[in-house]
């Protein structure tokens, strides 16, 4: 089983908990998600199986795309509602434009401060296993890029917007500077990722549906079909699986290789070495 199955992540289910699942409905080792979304969060998770998984760091550094909802008038710890309430306060009486014109000051690029309760390593350990043993450390900070951002719904204490964002963004980070931007507590109380890539809700299955064999298997070349492709010859097939270097025969920086009869070889890349030639990038081995 070789593919890219795109999940409706549940609420209140890890990420590695529909890994799991998966793992054991399709009794396969070789499987990975695509980018981590928080439990509390629902919507694209995209799995990579079997030979789909060299492709995982392609399929990672694409933008994403969110819904989210913010309840004003509360911090807590985790930056979101399940986490341990620091401070409860009045939400003044802010109009859509002036939460509008917030928003719009996180257009582009800007350092944000990784969550505490984040997966990221810090000296060898787990930012979140910091903050379980009460220990004090520096949060890093990541160069992430807003796209764009729309404020959608306002009410007296809650907002929504949908963003489109760059790889590594944290969106309760970002829902926190907005908070400082307000001047008043804020964190998150919902999250939809309605956009991974190429990949969409609407095209999502769920745990359900997996289960019940309702569900569409993506190829490797569906997954990556804004890229290039190049029909090998005959006479290349076995250089291209022998990862030999080649005359490159695409524009761009990586290109995917298939024989005469369709079937995907490799994907390859500029030789940076000489840019007139290609070498490998991953070569598939499909059984």
């Amino acid at each position: 089983m070789n593919g890219i199955l795109v999940i409706n992540k549940p609420s209140n289910m890890t990420s590695r908990d529909v890994v799991n699942i998966l793992n054991q409905q399709f009794h396969i080792q070789k499987i990975g998600h695509t980018g981590t979304l928080d439990p509390l969060a629902t919507g694209v998770l995209v799995i990579a199986i079997g030979q789909a998984t060299k492709i995982i760091e392609l399929l990672t550094s694409e933008e994403k795309e969110y819904v989210a909802t913010v309840q004003m008038g509360m911090e807590t710890d985790t930056l979101d509602v399940t986490g341990n309430i620091l401070k409860q306060e009045s939400v003044p009486s802010f109009s859509f434009e002036q939460i509008e014109e917030v928003l719009s000051h996180f257009l582009g690029t800007y350092e944000q401060e990784v969550p505490l309760y984040s997966a990221v390593h810090v000296n060898g350990k787990r930012l979140y296993q910091y903050a379980k043993e009460q220990q004090e450390v520096t949060l890093p900070k990541k160069t992430v890029t807003i796209h764009n951002i729309k404020l959608l719904q306002k009410r007296q204490d809650t907002f929504s917007f949908s963003c489109r964002v760059s790889k590594g963004t944290y969106i309760r980070s970002l829902i926190r500077d907005i908070a400082k931007q307000l001047q008043v507590s804020c964190c998150m109380k919902e999250l939809v990722r309605t956009k991974q890539g190429n990949f969409t809700l609407e095209e999502a299955c769920s745990i359900e549906d997996i289960k019940a064999n309702r569900y569409h298997l993506f190829t490797i070349e569906e997954a990556l079909s804004t890229y290039p492709k190049v029909v090998v010859s005959k006479e290349n097939v076995k250089k291209v699986q022998n990862g030999v270097i080649l005359p490159k025969q695409f524009t761009g920086k990586k290109a995917l290789l298939c024989d005469e009869n369709g079937k995907l070889l490799a994907i390859y890349q500029e030789n940076s070495k000489d840019p007139h030639t290609m070498r490998p990038w991953k070569v598939f081995s499909f059984l």
